[in-house]
């Protein structure tokens, strides 16, 4: 059970904040679809503190989307726990701390998995932070910096008892950073060790990949965070299997296109039309993908600054796809 604050949700499948990526519109449209819980893209405590626009934007949330968290991070004490009191203003759900950002330039600030390195210092900055705000605070992490230096049984029980409402777990180590496989065999132990909600992550690419994950480790939700790129649908099929025990909803050409189209109305609704077209053509290869000659319609959407040129562009390519009767899961030529 996700039991988090007023959240109480039994086999909870979230969205993993991912930057450049889970911004307002994905998070609407995955909500839609059946996303129990979504979360931001990751916040710059720094940016917030010297009150950066570009960064304060990241905080902005609509009640539609809710159970909503708004995930921070950072290596400093000090503009930490400001920044949590800021993103507290917005009236979040749940602040998450990010501890297992693997990238270089988070890490070099001591931040995101950098804080694998020093549980002590880890467990004084976080419980800063949960006792400046009065919202759940939970933390994102990995089980270790590497191989030789896996600490997340410790660390699991040093957040709980600094107060930390839950605890996701990437089931890689920061040295893989995307590679390799997920090691799913820590969950259980993990859930031995402390009595707050573990969250699986990591290696959850299909509806049968989060029933698996439930089945094999009973974790107490499953956050999927790569898998949602260009197919939100993933929400709904989990559901379905979750719930149903067999996914009833056919994920066709057309409710791709659809769906597609709808998540560019909603970033136009929230950035402007010229940004958000741009922006959303880093989405067309994973909406598009396995549809019949799709590499020639995406260079071709690359061209267009204006919504309509779009729809033009993809309704028209959903009407060639529908009268030579070919599928996306029956030809593939990409």
């Amino acid at each position: 059970m996700f039991n988090v604050g007023k959240i109480k949700i039994d086999k909870a499948v979230l969205l993993a904040p991912m930057e450049d990526v889970t911004d307002l519109s994905f998070r609407l449209v995955c909500k839609e679809l059946g996303a129990d819980v979504v979360y931001t893209e990751f916040v710059n405590s720094e940016g917030l503190v010297r009150g950066s626009e570009k960064t304060h934007k990241k905080l902005k949330i609509h009640d539609d989307e809710r159970p909503v968290g708004i995930q921070i991070y950072g290596g400093n004490p000090v503009s930490m726990i400001e920044a949590a009191k800021i993103a507290e203003d917005e009236n979040p759900d749940i602040i998450d701390i990010n501890a297992g950002c693997w990238v270089k330039n988070v890490v070099g600030c001591g931040a995101g998995s950098a804080l694998l390195k020093d549980p002590d210092f880890m467990q004084r900055l976080i419980k800063g932070v949960v006792d400046a705000v009065k919202i759940p605070v939970t933390v994102k992490t990995r089980i270790g910096w590497d191989e030789n230096s896996i600490q997340i049984i410790d660390i699991a029980k040093r957040l709980e008892d600094i107060g930390v409402a839950a605890l996701t777990v990437h089931c890689r180590t920061r040295k893989m950073g995307h590679r390799g496989e997920s090691d799913w065999s820590w969950i259980p132990r993990i859930k031995e060790s402390v009595s707050i909600p573990v969250v699986l992550n990591g290696g959850v690419f299909t509806a049968e990949d989060a029933k698996r994950a439930f089945d094999e480790t009973n974790a107490d939700a499953v956050m999927i965070a790569r898998g949602a790129i260009g197919n939100p649908w993933i929400f709904l099929e989990a559901k379905e299997l979750l719930t149903n025990g067999k996914i009833s909803t056919i994920i066709d050409d057309e409710l791709k296109i659809n769906s597609c189209l709808k998540h560019l109305r909603l970033a136009i609704e929230i950035k402007g039309e010229r940004r958000a077209v741009i922006e959303h053509r880093k989405f067309y290869s994973d909406y598009l993908k396995g549809m019949h000659h799709a590499s020639k319609i995406r260079i071709e959407l690359m061209q267009y600054y204006n919504y309509d040129s779009v729809e033009k562009c993809l309704l028209g390519y959903l009407e060639k796809l529908k009268s030579f009767s070919i599928s996306g899961s029956e030809l593939k030529t990409n």
